[in-house]
């Protein structure tokens, strides 16, 4: 737990430095910002829509929703606007017996997004005053909960979307949480590294029960405040990324919304926790300077050695933009416990993010791993991103599913076709932005056929923004009611 002079000083920065960054931003310029116009300019309105026109045939065995989350701002205000901000958005599309049932998309019901609709927010506990959930929907225990890194407690929310409620995991949840828990298929618990913007002292390994509880929260201690997005976990480890992106006073007072900057002082280091060990125990591993968002996967090898594959940027948040300053590339880390050393391997040098997997490998040896490429200019409208890569790392090869033009894919998630099925042997599931008639067509890919057409599409009349990451939810694992 924090130390008390941090407890203090966190207390003076919750109360004072709102005042004087609201008031700073207003000073600053209103410039462009790519993160509310094009195929990132938010839906106006929530939507109901039972009846959708589907291009080839929905694959019987898929049987339940698919949930994405993502930013979209109830009242856009270009001044200080950064991509990851803004109020909550989750679009559901929910199929059955090769049909689809229907799509929806709600607000999630923060105190600031309710007072804008003029409606009553969601129940339940808050923490802090920052109530804005916008990041990802997962399935923990059967329920779907909206989650968020470094503020709110997580949302549940119903099976049809419509109800929703703020549950800290029935009441186990004493912190913050985070964007990315992952949930271990070998024992049912979900891990996440979970920080807090007013704690820059520590962050916390958070362990979740299938049934929905906490049942570990070990606080390891670190310094500056990083930004840990994501997060991994071996058969004996548990993974901190605690690298130089750090919280940014000079940022708060700045005026920008997002306090997080590149910061050149604090130490790259990859820490390995024993999953049943306390804080004292982790081993820190340093490694070259970069940022990761996002970890495809990492498992224990033979010889006691801690493999991670990530998207690694050499810097990020070097600037005050909302953009990207630096392109991401495909990397195996292999960390060495005992020498402590991290040797750093580029699978793919091509700039590309949002890695997935067969989730039923999380925290063992996998194979593939899917990724959406990112134009060589990193272009934030994504204008080159017509494809999807698929990498095969025991041949050292890469598949493309090339979309066409004028389609832009976000993140696809790996479905298995049926119990017991191999790596691989499955359905790949995304939207996929018409940008020329700003439709999104939900699409399924046959992952073993990537290449091939897809199996089906299922047309939505409108434009859903790119938002950030989305889950498949099997009917016989719903959400609350």
């Amino acid at each position: 737990m924090p130390t008390p002079v941090w407890s203090v000083l966190r207390r003076v920065v919750e109360n004072s430095v709102q005042l004087v960054a609201a008031f700073n931003r207003k000073r600053l310029p209103r410039t462009d910002r790519p993160f509310l116009v094009g195929i990132h300019a938010p839906m106006r309105s929530e939507l109901t829509i039972e009846t959708l026109a589907v291009t080839g045939a929905i694959p019987r065995e898929l049987d339940g929703r698919y949930l994405k989350m993502g930013a979209n701002p109830v009242d856009p205000d270009p001044v200080g606007r950064h991509w990851f901000l803004g109020d909550g958005m989750v679009h559901g599309i929910a199929i059955a017996q090769g049909r689809v049932l229907w799509y929806r998309n709600r607000w999630i019901q923060s105190r600031l997004a309710a007072a804008a609709l003029g409606r009553t927010a969601a129940p339940g506990p808050r923490r802090g005053h920052n109530d804005t959930v916008n990041t990802n929907i997962v399935d923990i225990g059967g329920r779907a909960f909206a989650v968020v890194e470094a503020g709110s407690y997580p949302v549940e929310v119903s099976v049809d979307l419509e109800e929703q409620r703020y549950n800290p995991f029935d009441g186990t949840l004493c912190g913050s949480f985070s964007g990315h828990p992952h949930r271990d298929p070998l024992t049912g618990e979900h891990h996440a590294i979970a920080y807090d913007g007013n704690i820059w002292d520590a962050v916390r390994h958070v362990v979740v029960s299938n049934a929905g509880r906490v049942v570990r929260d070990v606080p390891v201690a670190v310094s500056h405040g990083p930004c840990i997005h994501d997060c991994a976990f071996t058969a004996r480890f548990a993974v901190v990324l605690d690298l130089p992106v750090t919280f940014s006073m000079r940022a708060v007072l700045a005026g920008h919304e997002f306090p997080f900057r590149w910061n050149p002082s604090h130490r790259a280091r990859v820490g390995l926790l024993p999953r049943q060990g306390e804080a004292a125990s982790v081993i820190w591993c340093e490694v070259e300077p970069c940022f990761v968002f996002h970890v495809a996967n990492a498992f224990d090898d033979e010889d006691g050695r801690v493999v991670v594959d990530v998207i690694a940027y050499p810097s990020m948040f070097a600037s005050d933009g909302s953009s990207l300053d630096a392109l991401g590339r495909f990397e195996r880390w292999t960390i060495e416990p005992l020498s402590r050393r991290v040797g750093r391997r580029v699978l793919d040098p091509t700039p590309q993010e949002f890695p997935r997997i067969d989730e039923r490998r999380f925290g063992q040896r996998h194979r593939y791993v899917y990724t959406v490429p990112v134009p060589p200019d990193g272009n934030p409208q994504l204008t080159g991103a017509t494809r999807l890569y698929k990498h095969d790392l025991d041949a050292g090869s890469r598949s493309v599913h090339e979309f066409g033009d004028d389609r832009v894919p976000g993140e696809f998630v790996f479905v298995p076709g049926r119990d017991g099925a191999a790596e691989d042997e499955g359905w790949l599931l995304g939207l996929v932005i018409n940008t020329a008639e700003d439709t999104t067509d939900f699409t399924i890919l046959d992952a073993q056929r990537f290449e091939a057409s897809p199996v089906a599409m299922v047309r939505m009349p409108h434009r859903i923004p790119p938002g950030f990451h989305g889950n498949w939810f099997p009917a016989a694992r719903g959400g609350a009611e």
